[in-house]
């Protein structure tokens, strides 16, 4: 991935610095850019009520063909925000986002979230009493961090058949399964496959759910990027199963790794002792590992070394 994004249609290059300096104009210093030539902005958005303040950070990352043809990258990051709530609010964003195909989307999203922020503030439900969740008790003390749950668009009229379920002669890919690593008595284990369609996925998920050992885990987080050679575009989603956070940080390894037509998912089984931030790194050391073992990416030594490009598996059309 390259670090500043090469805008080459300049016509969407002139909306999105119309539509940002129109944002920063009217939430003032709420809008933030972190990084303008790659175009990552972030606005904090809050309920504006008096006793109940909810609040929630949007950041968003905006593609070379935005708004013409591609929608923006978001992460919500809302330590509150979870479960069916987070999945609520994020489809209605595509849903607002189908409804303004090609139009600058940006202000309807803010004010969208602004307006379920408030919907939560006024229901019965409290912020003290979060859904009940897969969580361990290192997720429960990490309420008060702001985690990103870093996901990309996509749009549900276009691939909700691809989700239907898989023909009866379709068979699951294989699944290669990583070395375990153990720190005080957390253990985690990666395992990969390659994956063409998003029913493919679903399978993986059903044949690592048959074994008692991976269903029994703690939890089990994965990614999976889809190159769509016809649009040339990615279908990628990720999956925190309880590990908040982890499954936005899992689908960033692998995009910045630019890796493509594979699933990764890392198993976790808490042994009781919170080990905080390294529980990221340990996960994404262990998919990093298990990609390096199967030919998806070069190690970092050998990258260095070499200088040598990325070495990927030819990429199939979905079907």
């Amino acid at each position: 991935m390259d670090d500043i994004i090469n805008l080459e249609n300049e016509g969407d290059l002139l909306a999105q610095i119309e539509e940002v300096e129109a944002l920063s104009s009217i939430y003032g210093d709420e809008w933030c850019v972190i990084d303008e030539a790659s175009r990552i902005f972030c606005i904090k958005i809050s309920n504006d009520l008096e006793g109940s303040k909810l609040t929630a950070c949007l950041q968003i990352i905006l593609p070379p063909d935005y708004p013409s043809a591609a929608p923006p990258i978001y992460q919500i990051n809302a330590a509150w925000l979870r479960g069916l709530e987070r999945t609520k609010l994020a489809n209605s964003l595509e849903d607002l986002y189908v409804e303004h195909v090609g139009e600058s989307i940006l202000y309807l999203w803010v004010e969208k979230i602004r307006e379920f922020l408030v919907e939560k503030s006024q229901s019965s439900e409290t912020v003290d009493q979060p859904e009940n969740v897969n969580m361990t008790t290192e997720e429960e003390e990490d309420d008060d961090e702001d985690m990103p749950d870093f996901r990309s668009l996509k749009l549900n009229t276009e691939n909700a058949h691809l989700f239907m379920d898989p023909a009866k002669d379709e068979e699951a890919p294989p699944i290669k399964h990583g070395n375990t690593f153990t720190d005080r008595r957390s253990t985690f284990q990666p395992h990969l496959a390659p994956v063409v369609t998003p029913k493919q996925v679903k399978m993986v998920l059903e044949k690592l759910y048959e074994n008692k050992k991976l269903a029994s885990a703690t939890h089990n987080i994965y990614a999976y990027r889809i190159y769509c050679e016809d649009k040339n575009s990615f279908l990628q989603d990720c999956e925190d199963d309880g590990e908040t956070a982890a499954g936005g940080r899992l689908l960033h390894l692998l995009q910045i790794l630019d890796v493509r037509n594979v699933m990764v998912v890392v198993s976790r089984w808490y042994g009781g002792i919170l080990l905080g931030p390294d529980r990221f790194k340990h996960i994404n050391n262990c998919a990093r590992n298990i990609l390096v073992e199967e030919g998806y990416t070069a190690s970092t030594d050998e990258a260095t070394k070499s200088g040598a490009k990325i070495k990927r598996p030819k990429s199939k059309k979905m079907k």
